[in-house]
């Protein structure tokens, strides 16, 4: 028996898309240039019948998440394939960013979604070294240009200025969920707080559409037959063979200690 591809066969296709663990600027994690060919691959490969993105995030760059997310909204416009986002632990900050791609987004009861906000975190050593008899010597141009230095003592308008800055962003990153859920969304005066909230929560705020997993839901909308064609980051030679082992370590713990602020 001779098995024809999926677009020849008549079964329905559904492009997956799996965007898993910190939204990064490097090619370590999501980041648009690591994950551009992938989503290119989904969206131009055997003409699939819908996109769906399987997001495990709990945010990071919000560059990075603006870009990914642009990208598949590009995408989607120019095929004319409508995406639908399934949430599995978290999609929280610039991981709901990119759930907000989607033409619909779908969470399990476990879901964590939200923390619609920017943060912005650091240490301050000035003390530290000042016991250690160290002292720290910079020479700029620019008064601005040491500004939140950690190893001099914060000093107001440096925390003015990065507060305004943290409150730009904020504005556009509500701005930019309010244009994709648009009318979805609930009047609730923590939506854009930075709180985050289970599944049913979250649907009922409007956050999400609805309750559902990747494979009966696909089946619901395309039929018993759909098929699905998975697609993720691929790790370089240098990577398979253990050359990274220390980034990738160190990427690990960065990836854990940003999932755990969700207690996960």
């Amino acid at each position: 028996m001779t098995l024809l591809p999926a677009f020849l066969s008549g079964a329905p296709t559904v492009a997956v898309i799996r965007l898993q663990g910190a939204i990064t600027i490097g090619s370590r994690g999501l980041s648009d240039v690591a994950l551009a060919p992938v989503i290119e691959r989904a969206f131009s490969r055997g003409r699939p019948v819908a996109v769906a993105l399987q997001i495990n995030s709990p945010g990071g760059s919000p560059v990075q998440s603006s870009l990914i997310a642009a990208r598949i909204r590009r995408l989607a416009q120019e095929k004319d394939v409508p995406v639908h986002a399934f949430v599995e632990d978290v999609a929280a900050s610039g991981g709901y960013w990119l759930a907000t791609a989607a033409d619909r987004i779908w969470v399990d009861r476990g879901s964590i979604v939200g923390s619609i906000g920017v943060i912005s975190a650091g240490f301050g050593l000035s003390d530290l070294i000042a016991k250690q008899g160290i002292e720290r010597r910079i020479h700029t141009a620019g008064k601005s240009k040491s500004q939140l230095d950690p190893f001099q003592p914060e000093r107001p308008e440096d925390v003015a200025r990065l507060e305004r800055l943290l409150s730009d962003l904020h504005d556009y990153f509500i701005a930019h969920v309010k244009k994709r859920r648009g009318d979805w969304l609930a009047e609730d005066p923590e939506l854009f707080s930075g709180e985050f909230w289970l599944g049913e929560r979250a649907v009922a705020l409007g956050l999400a559409d609805g309750i559902a997993h990747i494979v009966p839901k696909m089946r619901e909308l395309f039929g018993e037959k759909v098929r699905f064609r998975r697609y993720g980051q691929r790790k370089g030679l240098l990577a398979r063979l253990g050359a990274t082992a220390v980034e990738q370590a160190l990427g690990a713990v960065e990836d854990r200690a940003t999932f755990a602020r969700y207690g996960l």
